[in-house]
Parts: C-alpha cells; structure tokens; sequence
C-alpha cells in the first residue's frame, strides 16, 4: 500500500456527499480546488442526505460527479462500488450526527458509525494495490468536554459523553487501528461545530436562523453557558482536501476556526443581524424570542480546538470570523427559501423516492 501522499487521485468516494459538510466539500472539490478526478457520491438519502443539495453540480459536471444511493452498512453493495468505480480514494463523511437524536435512538449509531466505517476500511484493505488514501472525518465531542481553559489536541484523551459522540469515538479508534495493524494509509480530522449554507434545520446555527425568520421561539439549553468553537464549512472543506493532498498518513488534525462563543451570545448575534436585514412586525427584536429550555442529558459544556499542528504542518488558518461567516450563512438561508421550505416541510423526501426509489 501506499504509504506517502499522493496528490493524482483518479475516482475519489465521498460518503454521506448529499449531507451538509459532505455536500459542501464536493462542491468545494469541483469548483475551487485542484482536484481533477472523478467524484463518487455515496448516499443512503436519510433524513440529512438531500441530492437536490448538489443538483446544479451534476448538471454542470458530467462524467465527473456520479451519484450512487447506497447504504454503507451494505458491504455487498459497497464492494461493487469499489470495482465498478476502480475506487482508489475514500473521504469518509456518512455518519448519524446529531447529539439529540443519538440519544433517543442510539442503535441507528452504532450501525452506521461503527459497523459502516468498519465495512468500508475492510474493502479499502482489500484493494491494496489501488488505494491511496483513506481519510476519516471525526468531531471534537469524541474528547469530552473542557474545562473554563485549555484546549483540544491531537493528543488529548478520549472521553465522548453521548451515544453520538461514542460512535465516532469508536469509528476513529478503528481507522487508526487499521493503519497500524494493516499499513492502511490513512488520515483523520476532528473539527469543532460547523455551519454554512445546506445546513439541515435542526442543528442550533440553522434552526436559530430560521425560527427568528418566521418569529418562533429560540430554545436554548440550560443556562446558555454552553460554550462551542465555530467553523465555516468552506474553511473546514479546505483544511480536509490540505489534509488529504499533504498530511502525513496515520496522522490525525484538528480543525477548529478559533472562534469560541457562549451559545447565547451566539444566538445574540444571530437576532441581531436579522434585525439589521429585516424588522419584526412591530419592530421588536428578536432577542425576545430567547427561551431557556431544560438541559440535554450528557451536555458537555465547552469545547476549543487547538489547530497548532494543522497550521504548522500545512499552513491551513481558517479564513472567516464568527461574525462573517454568519452573515454569509444568514444571506444564503435569506436567499434560498425554496430550498428552506422543501426541505422543513418533507417534500425533498418526496423528490427522492421519486427519482430513487
């Protein structure tokens, strides 16, 4: 197997490439980057996983972008992906993701984060002489939570909270593991919380927007304190294709967007550029809406990325503030309210069983 970087990937597989970050990434990896193979997009079109996502893109590059609904826990399906495709490259997004929903429901989980990553790296193993990279996206939640000081670092001890967050836990140990064992080559990234443009509507950053758009309340957990390093998904799809292109292989990165902020400020900031974009019927601000609601069991209280080793090895730094990047993620959700309203309301679901079954 290979064991250096190398930068001519030919048929590059991206799981879960209709969710929010996958399809940011692919976006990123066709139209701004150096990249000049061909994507395969591997989606199961779960609740997240929205093809319309990228629908300008398959238009706008045949031949180059493929979709392929599929589900990663299907390991005879996904081999067959490997050889049709001459699959040389992997970029592991598909996951469950959301903390809430992994504790109401933990088995969905442990099926995809765990069983799927191990069905993919087994087939990865299995074409030694073709693979080039595996790289495995992770979180930051895998560590825990932090103290008032300090930060996350590639050597911080492992310590999840939630089903979520034990999953990944587990889904990393099992990248880093087959690198040892088998001589993968492999690379991780953990990042901080992302947000951005295709964000589905109930991730804090995008159910705040939308909910002070239509005047609703803005539930936020226990007393507020809660404190989250913020990424923009562009800068984090730039530091992941810097990684894949000169990382070392079995090394780990964390990427962060060193922009720490309580979650009530942060919805603060949220109210007051809407209010600076469009008035509340009677002029109210939106600060109103604030509502505290009972905290989320396992509700780690900060999280900080220290990104040193990123910055040093690869010279990556993220290039958005906190503050301009919400305004960009605020002015895209303001101009595509079509895309909004189809998917709070199901009807994508509809589209997709339409085209794909």
């Amino acid at each position: 197997m290979n064991s250096e970087p190398v930068n001519a990937y030919k048929n590059l597989m991206v799981t879960g490439g209709c969710g929010f970050i996958g399809a940011n990434f692919i976006r990123y990896l066709l139209k701004e980057s150096d990249f000049s193979g061909r994507v395969v997009n591997v989606d199961k079109l779960t609740y997240a996983g929205n093809p319309e996502n990228l629908a300008d893109i398959e238009k706008r590059f045949p031949g180059r972008y493929i979709f392929e609904k599929a589900d990663i826990c299907d390991r005879e399906r996904m081999a067959s992906l490997f050889d049709d495709y001459e699959i040389d490259t992997v970029c592991h997004f598909a996951a469950e993701s959301h903390v809430d929903r992994s504790i109401v429901n933990p088995d969905a989980f442990i099926r995809t984060n765990i069983v799927g990553t191990f069905n993919l790296l087994e087939l990865a193993r299995e074409t030694p002489d073709r693979l080039q990279l595996f790289h495995h996206i992770s979180t930051d939640e895998v560590f825990g939570s932090l103290g008032q000081d300090g930060f996350f670092t590639e050597e911080t001890p492992y310590k999840p909270n939630s089903p979520y967050s034990a999953s990944k836990a587990a889904s990393d140990h099992l990248v880093r593991a087959y690198h040892k064992t088998y001589g993968l080559p492999i690379t991780i990234s953990n990042c901080s919380n992302n947000y951005g443009p295709y964000q589905f509507p109930e991730k804090l950053i995008s159910l705040m927007i939308l909910n002070a758009l239509e005047g609703k309340p803005l539930p936020v957990y226990g007393d507020g304190r809660n404190i989250r390093d913020w990424l923009y998904v562009r800068d984090h799809c730039i530091a992941i294709w810097e990684i894949m292109k000169r990382g070392k292989r079995g090394e780990t990165y964390n990427i962060g967007g060193k922009n720490e902020m309580e979650n009530i400020r942060l919805v603060e900031m949220i109210c007051d550029i809407l209010d600076t974009h469009q008035k509340q019927e009677g002029g109210r601000p939106r600060r109103e809406l604030i509502t505290f609601v009972k905290d989320r069991p396992g509700h780690d209280r900060r999280y900080a990325i220290d990104f040193t080793k990123l910055r040093e090895e690869l010279g990556w730094m993220p290039e958005e503030s906190l503050e301009s990047g919400m305004r960009k993620t605020i002015q895209w959700y303001l101009d595509n309210q079509q895309w909004v309203n189809r998917v709070r309301s199901g009807e994508y679901q509809t589209w997709i069983k339409e085209h794909y079954g």
